[in-house]
């Protein structure tokens, strides 16, 4: 256990913490280019439509549909798809760390991400992240969506531990201060070493 006796587990955001984010605006600007896309049509579709497939509400056939194959292609809906899941990569020494975290102090780690399914799932099997976390509450599949309060009530349902017992970490500071409103002790993510530090307040180095 932590040496204040009172951490017993993790909640971690995925995309900006283990690894990069799986559908951003960089890798949109990517795609728009790579597909020599109308950027302009494309990003206000995606506005439109993209919360709903994070939610779980469509596929991502559907979302594709909606976002780029409104209208005829010289690629397929194939090529597509792996283009972005090839945006995924590792963030450099993070995994290892709260893979170690996790055996040293017997902690419960649970995923609280936005994100759609089948990227969810391409990410977990890719990255093997299965080996990391004890539970999977993503957007997509418990259908509320962060900062809505109740996805990290879901969390807590999932992981059944108390807020008091729980540190969350986040790239996103809005995030950890919503999560913050329940009672869980929060990480603002900048970087792996001021995480590091950040994680040692809380006994857990």
């Amino acid at each position: 256990m932590a040496k204040n006796g009172n951490i017993t587990t993790l909640f971690l955001d995925i995309g900006g913490v283990l690894l990069t984010n799986g559908w951003d605006r960089q890798a949109r600007i990517k795609s728009i280019k790579e597909f020599n896309l109308d950027g302009e049509e494309i990003n206000e579709r995606h506005h439109l439509t993209f919360d709903t497939y994070e939610v779980g509400k469509i596929s991502l056939d559907e979302y594709l549909n909606r976002v780029i194959f409104y209208e005829k292609r010289s690629f397929t809906k194939k090529d597509f798809k792996e283009f972005m899941f090839a945006h995924s990569q590792q963030l450099p020494d993070m995994i290892d760390y709260i893979k170690k975290l996790k055996s040293t102090f017997n902690l419960k780690v649970t995923a609280v991400s936005n994100e759609g399914r089948e990227l969810t799932e391409h990410r977990i099997n890719k990255f093997k992240l299965y080996e990391l976390f004890d539970s999977f509450v993503a957007s997509s599949f418990v259908h509320f969506r962060k900062p809505d309060i109740d996805i990290f009530k879901i969390a807590l349902d999932v992981s059944q531990t108390s807020p008091e017992k729980v540190v969350y970490i986040d790239d996103r500071r809005m995030f950890v201060e919503v999560a913050g409103t329940v009672g869980i002790k929060g990480v603002h993510h900048t970087s792996f070493a001021s995480t590091k530090e950040k994680l040692a307040v809380f006994g857990l180095s």
